[in-house]
C-alpha cells in the first residue's frame, strides 16, 4: 500500500475503506470481474452484481476522476488511485469497468464535443451503454492505418460500408467507436473517428469461436449504414491522432486497475506437495514461482512510481507500451506456471474428472496467448518504445 502523503489522503482512504466494507456484497468477494464485464447474461442474472454496480454508479466511483456532470465523482487522480487500492485490498472490483470507461470515455473527454460528452459519458459511467471497438479489419491488423471501411459524406449523413474483425463484445454492444476511411488519397490522413449505433440497419455482428472456447470476439459487417453527422468525433480526416491517443488509454488500462494478484504458492503446495521443511517440493518450480511473484511485486511498485511521476495530470504517454509488454509477459508466465503445477489436471477441458478451477485454468492458459497481441502486439509496442521513449532512429 502506498505511503500517505498527508492527513487528507489518510482520511479519504479510511472513508473509502469503510464505504466498501458497508456496500460491497460479500458473495462477490474474490470473484473474477471479467466474468461479468464480458458477459451480459451473467451480469444480468446476478442480483449481487447489479446491486454493487448501482451503488458504485450512484457514488460515481466507477469513474472517480470524471467530472460530476458526466457521471463521475470529480476526484483527484490520487484519490482515484486510493479507491483502486482499497477495492483490491477488500478483494472487490470496479463493476463499471468497460471499454467505455477504459478507452472511449477518456478519449471523448479530450476530443468530444460537449453534446457528445453529455449524450454518451453519463450512460457509460452507470454502465447503461455498452461499447465495442471497431478498429481491426481483415487486411488491417498491426498495420491499422491500412483500414478500408469506407465512410462517404451523403450531405445530411454518413454512409458506412465495410468490415471489422476481432471486435470484442460486438454482439452485446449498444454502440461502436470505429475508425473509418473518409479519404482514399492519404493513408494516415484519410481516417476519421466515428460513433455508430449498433442497432442501425445494416449492422451485423457474428461471434468467432476461439481456441479457449469463448466467443467474445466478433466479425462485424456494415452494409450501407447511415450514421448522423453529429457522430463524428473531432475533425474529418483527423481520426488517426485520436486513435493513437485512445490506444494509449487502452494499453494503460490493460496493465492497471486489475486488483491484487494472489500468490500461486498455496495451489503449488496442494498439487506438487511439500518437503520436510514445508516448502514446495519441486525446487525448480519453487524458484520460478518466487521469480514470478517478485516480478508482480516489482511491477506494482513501478506503477506507483509512474503514477507519482504523472501527477502533473498529462495522462498516459508512450511509456505505457513498455508497461503493457511487461504485464503481458508476467501474466503469460503465470498462466504457464499454473498449468504446469497442476500436471495432467491442468489439461482439463470438460468432464467430472476435472474441477471448475482446473477447467478455468486450462482456458485461461489458452487465452493468455493473446495477451501479447491485443491492445497492440508485443513487436508494435517495442517499436513505439524504441522510437518515442528511447529516441532510436528508424531502421533503414
Amino acid at each position: 500500500m502506498a505511503e500517505e502523503t498527508g492527513g487528507e489522503d489518510a482520511a479519504f482512504r479510511a472513508k473509502v475503506r469503510d464505504w466498501i466494507a458497508a456496500n460491497f456484497p460479500p458473495a462477490l468477494r474474490g470473484c473474477d470481474p471479467l466474468l461479468y464485464q464480458g458477459d451480459a447474461v451473467a451480469a444480468a442474472g446476478d442480483a449481487n452484481f447489479q446491486l454493487w454496480r448501482e451503488r458504485m454508479a450512484d457514488i460515481g466511483w466507477g469513474v472517480p476522476t470524471w467530472p460530476r456532470r458526466y457521471g463521475g465523482a470529480g476526484l483527484e487522480e490520487a484519490q482515484g488511485r486510493i479507491i483502486l487500492q482499497e477495492l483490491a485490498a477488500a478483494s472487490a472490483f470496479n463493476p463499471i469497468r468497460s471499454y467505455g470507461t477504459m478507452m472511449l470515455g477518456p478519449t471523448l473527454l479530450e476530443y468530444g464535443s460537449e453534446e457528445q460528452k453529455l449524450e454518451h459519458l453519463p450512460p457509460i459511467a452507470r454502465h447503461e451503454r455498452r461499447w465495442c471497438q471497431g478498429f481491426s479489419e481483415p487486411g488491417a491488423g498491426s498495420d491499422l492505418a491500412s483500414l478500408q471501411m469506407r465512410c462517404t459524406d451523403m450531405g445530411d449523413h454518413w454512409l458506412v460500408s465495410g468490415q471489422k474483425i476481432w471486435t470484442s463484445g460486438a454482439d452485446q454492444a449498444d454502440w461502436c467507436f470505429a475508425l473509418v476511411r473518409t479519404d482514399t488519397t492519404s493513408k494516415h490522413g484519410g481516417i476519421s473517428f466515428l460513433l455508430i449505433d449498433m442497432k442501425s440497419p445494416g449492422v451485423e455482428a457474428r461471434p468467432i469461436v476461439l481456441i479457449s472456447g469463448s466467443t467474445h470476439f466478433c466479425e462485424v459487417f456494415f452494409n450501407d449504414v447511415q450514421v448522423p453527422k453529429g457522430n463524428l468525433v473531432g475533425a474529418i480526416n483527423q481520426g488517426w491522432g485520436i486513435a493513437k491517443r485512445l490506444l494509449q488509454f487502452e494499453r494503460d488500462s490493460l496493465s492497471v486497475g486489475r486488483g491484487a494478484v494472489p500468490s500461486l504458492a498455496p495451489l503449488a503446495r496442494d498439487y506438487v506437495g511439500v518437503d520436510e521443511q514445508g516448502r514446495i517440493a519441486d525446487l525448480d518450480l519453487r524458484a520460478r514461482l518466487i521469480r514470478n511473484g517478485m516480478r508482480v511485486t516489482a511491477f506494482g511498485q513501478t506503477l506507483k512510481r509512474l503514477a507519482t511521476e504523472a501527477k502533473a495530470g498529462n495522462g498516459p504517454n508512450s511509456g505505457v507500451s513498455a508497461v503493457k509488454n511487461l504485464w503481458s509477459d508476467i501474466m503469460q508466465e503465470r498462466a504457464e506456471l499454473l498449468v504446469e503445477m497442476m500436471g495432467a489436471n491442468g489439461l482439463g477441458w470438460s468432464g467430472e474428472a476435472f474441477s471448475d478451477e482446473e477447467r478455468t485454468a486450462t482456458r485461461a492458459w489458452l487465452h493468455s496467448k493473446a495477451y501479447s497481441i491485443y491492445g497492440g502486439s508485443y513487436e508494435v509496442q517495442a517499436n513505439i518504445v524504441a522510437k518515442r521513449v528511447l529516441g532510436l532512429p528508424d531502421h533503414r
